[in-house]
């Protein structure tokens, strides 16, 4: 049993070679996966009048059935139990169907509440919802009480279910044993609690939704270090158990790449580690370094690791991190936590609040269990071409500066934003308005979610009508490098060096470059473009996103939403690049160009310091839901003690930077292209695709060369 590395040093072996096989099997294998395929949904049946029955009843009965007739599944050796098991919910659907059809979609981008569970279990949670639901006097409400309620029994015959099952399995009587307190109460010891938090989590998903999970380590932390100082458990058979919530988190993966091209991991089902707590104290645990040694060991991807990082943060912390990104596959990224914190504290939320951020399942930053959160992306290089530029059909448009050009774009942007702000709250831009006028009121029900999310009890509201603490629409600039490039082109070859003038220059580019190769090659190597360290160009680009900030910052206190900017591409390069004309900067029509924060392919030609201290030019404390920089290395530059040093080096220079959210993978595109050609090969290879990973066969051809034109090294 291998686990693919790009390092020369071979990745450890601490746990069994049961729990390893049990990996490989899942993992490598997609045994568990696959199984999925054969029961893809349940059937609702005999319901009299299901079609024209209310949606929150329909959504009950969807739940009863799923929980009542999902099939089981006891993986051999597991240490840990419960599974979500039907095949529609990894195609983010509640997994049951009347007459074929599928009724509801299922959330994600959000972190739920796993804290109140390991506290108080589900009969808390029951007791807690019992209380309000008979104080309660607004008929809007109770059958919002009686679907929780409902769903918190369906949980518990769930749990009935599985105790049953592992009472026949003499081999599983400590699974059993384990699983007799918990998730109905609250857990007394380590290994009732990662069993709690896998139940729940896997409840969550089974009902088709896509958490993340937030903050392990100091969900765990406590647990583990008071039975380490009674004698209960060692290190090594701790290991052993959290190794089996990491494995049994990748029963989704069939290898085939599920989702829209974007591989066969990407489910949201993020994790954060360390930083620091409300007292400013660091939280890093052996939960923290445990998890560290899982990862490493297996190349599990399918848990995007964030590790908070600060300038006091301990060097055998990012030691560690160092060694296990060597390996490849960019499972770790970092988060600047000062940075974070700061950016949230200046916008809206309490210093208790932002100091417990983690994120939504890709890396968007929100407070978990308390957020309502979507994400709108537009493609500001498309604002350039299509509107700035009028398509280059007029080109009788001209500007007398680069100013005024510049400042056409950014009224642009903020039409942009406009429009995405008029849409998203058309029904409650009145912000008295009561929330049973949400446009949210008709969307889809949501219950299962709705119980781990932080005052939906309390409010009497679901995760979609308002119940969250903060309700969230962030709208991202999406080719920021692209459009930033574009309009330093311009000004370079039109309006500093007058090459070309305004109007030839967009006949130039309405004609696709045909017939002014020469002028296109100057346009590609001649300019010094984002990424490099050069002040001209960054200073645009920090502008950009000061205005942008500006634009979005305006709009607070205008709904009851948060409308806080964000930056990302998340993979829409492939997307857009359908609709994209030819670029200012060189680039023809329809061509995979830049990805989040990170320069475009091919114009980064200083380094990786480079790329960071152009991103860090801007204030990214402004880009509240967050900006990520991806930085691909090649795996020669970290081998060896030197390596690792200077791997670390570069996440201290970058917190140091102040820059926000650092994604590295330690690529080497020549076996990115043999994997692609020879894809029975290389089955295990990872690579860092956004907000996720995924093994790089599973992925869609157009993303495959998306990725190697990313991380080509010359």
């Amino acid at each position: 049993m291998e686990f693919y590395t790009l390092s020369k040093e071979p990745r450890p072996i601490r746990l069994s070679e049961e729990t390893r096989k049990f990996a490989y099997e899942s993992i490598y294998e997609h045994r568990y996966g696959l199984d999925t395929e054969s029961c893809n949904d349940v059937p609702i049946e005999d319901i009299e009048n299901f079609e024209t029955l209310p949606p929150l009843k329909q959504y009950d009965i969807s739940i009863s059935n799923i929980v009542l007739k999902a099939p089981l599944r006891i993986c051999e050796g597991e240490k840990i139990s419960g599974a979500a098991t039907l095949g529609v919910a990894i195609l983010h659907t509640v997994p049951a169907t009347y007459k074929g059809k599928s009724f509801f979609s299922s959330i994600s981008h959000l972190t739920t509440d796993f804290e109140t569970i390991l506290k108080i279990g589900y009969e808390g949670l029951r007791e807690k919802i019992k209380n309000y639901k008979e104080k309660c006097t607004d008929d809007f409400k109770l059958p919002f009480y009686e679907s929780l309620l409902h769903c918190v029994n369906c949980f518990e015959i769930w749990h009935e279910r599985y105790l049953e099952k592992l009472s026949e399995l003499p081999r599983y009587k400590k699974n059993y044993q384990n699983l007799l307190n918990v998730p109905r109460h609250g857990a007394k010891n380590f290994y009732e609690a990662v069993q709690s938090l896998w139940f729940t989590f896997s409840f969550i998903r089974l009902c088709g939704n896509w958490p993340g999970i937030g903050r392990i380590d100091v969900l765990l932390g406590d647990y583990l270090k008071k039975d380490l100082a009674a004698g209960i458990l060692t290190l090594d058979q701790a290991r052993e158990i959290l190794a089996h919530f990491f494995i049994k988190g990748c029963e989704w993966i069939t290898g085939k790449g599920d989702i829209g091209g974007g591989g066969d991991a990407n489910h949201y089902q993020n994790i954060i580690l360390s930083g620091t707590d409300e007292k400013g104290k660091d939280v890093t645990n052996e939960v923290t370094y445990l998890i560290l040694d899982i990862i490493e060991e297996l190349g599990i991807s399918e848990f995007p690791i964030s590790v908070r990082i600060n300038g006091n943060t301990d060097e055998k912390l990012l030691r560690r991190i160092s060694e296990v990104m060597r390996h490849g596959g960019g499972i770790i990224a970092i988060y600047n936590e000062e940075v974070v914190i700061k950016s949230l504290t200046d916008y809206k939320y309490s210093f208790f609040e932002a100091v417990n951020f983690a994120n939504d399942g890709c890396w968007e930053v929100q407070i978990p269990g308390k957020t309502h959160f979507s994400y709108i992306p537009f493609d500001a290089l498309a604002v350039l071409q299509k509107k700035t530029l009028q398509g280059y059909e007029n080109t009788n448009i001209t500007f007398d500066s680069f100013e005024e050009l510049y400042k056409n774009f950014i009224q642009d942007i903020n039409r942009q934003v406009q429009e995405i702000f008029n849409i998203y709250t058309k029904d409650f831009s009145n912000k008295n308005a009561p929330v049973q006028e949400w446009k949210w009121k008709n969307n889809i029900p949501c219950t299962v979610v709705s119980l781990f999310e932080n005052d939906c009890i309390k409010r009497g509201l679901s995760y979609i009508e308002g119940g969250a603490v903060y309700n969230v629409i962030s709208p991202h600039l999406g080719g920021l490098a692209d459009a930033v490039n574009s309009l330093y082109a311009i000004k370079k070859i039109v309006f500093d060096n007058k090459i070309i003038s305004f109007t030839d220059f967009l006949n130039v580019l309405k004609n696709n470059w045909e017939g002014n190769e020469d002028l296109r090659q100057y346009v590609l190597s001649g300019i010094t473009y984002y990424g490099n360290d050069n002040d001209e160009v960054d200073e645009i680009a920090a502008k950009l996103l000061d205005d942008f900030a500006a634009t979005c910052f305006s709009f607070n206190g205008k709904s009851p939403i948060m409308f806080p900017p964000g930056i990302s591409t998340f993979g829409r390069q492939t997307e857009w690049a359908e609709t994209r004309l030819a670029s200012p900067h060189g680039r023809k029509k329809g061509e995979i160009l830049s990805g989040n924060s990170s320069p475009t392919p091919g114009t980064d030609k200083k380094g990786a310091t480079a790329i960071i201290n152009s991103y860090c030019k801007a204030d990214l404390t402004k880009q509240v839901s967050g900006s990520a920089l991806d930085i691909s290395l090649l795996p020669s530059t970290v081998n060896g003690e030197n390596g690792l040093e200077a791997l670390s080096s570069l996440i201290k220079g970058f917190v140091a930077s102040k820059g926000f959210f650092l994604q590295i993978d330690i690529v080497d595109t020549k076996i990115l292209k043999l994997a692609k050609k020879h894809p029975e090969q290389y089955p295990t290879l990872s690579v860092r695709v956004s907000g996720w990973n995924a093994r790089f066969v599973t992925l869609s051809k157009e993303w495959q060369d998306m990725i190697i034109e990313r991380d080509l090294k010359e």
